[in-house]
């Protein structure tokens, strides 16, 4: 099992920047086996999205949506991973929760943004809101 706790979020002003924190707890050999970590979103009313990915090789992926403004790093020794936002639109206001795959033979295909279900662990989330 693996627990994943976010900190950071809150509110700012659009154009302000923020810095999302994501830390992986748990059985050794899952935390030891992370595949893939990555940050999604869910505005009210609407369906989660994918945002950044960080994969196990350091390589990463983000949605067009944030491409630019966003980036999303990782501190292996720590289990962290970041999600460093700046630029900040309106339209950035939802919850954000980390998530991970994680365990023996394991992977994260190219397009895991768009399979939130491969996702085996969450964490709750933490809310940012943009104002204009």
């Amino acid at each position: 099992q693996v627990q994943l706790v976010e900190s950071g979020g809150g509110s700012v002003q659009s154009g302000g920047s923020l810095r999302l924190s994501c830390t992986a707890s748990g059985a050794t050999f899952s935390i030891n086996h992370i595949s893939c970590m990555a940050w999604f979103q869910q505005a009210q009313g609407k369906e989660r999205e994918g945002v950044a990915v960080i994969y196990n090789d350091g390589s990463t992926t983000y949605a067009d949506s944030v491409k630019g403004r966003f980036t999303i790093s990782q501190n292996n020794a720590k289990k962290t991973v970041y999600l460093e936002m700046d630029n900040l639109k309106p339209e950035d206001t939802a919850m954000y929760s980390c998530a991970t795959v994680a365990g023996w033979g394991t992977s994260c295909p190219s397009n895991i943004l768009q399979r939130d279900r491969d996702f085996g662990y969450w964490g709750q989330g933490t809310q940012v809101t943009v104002s204009s």
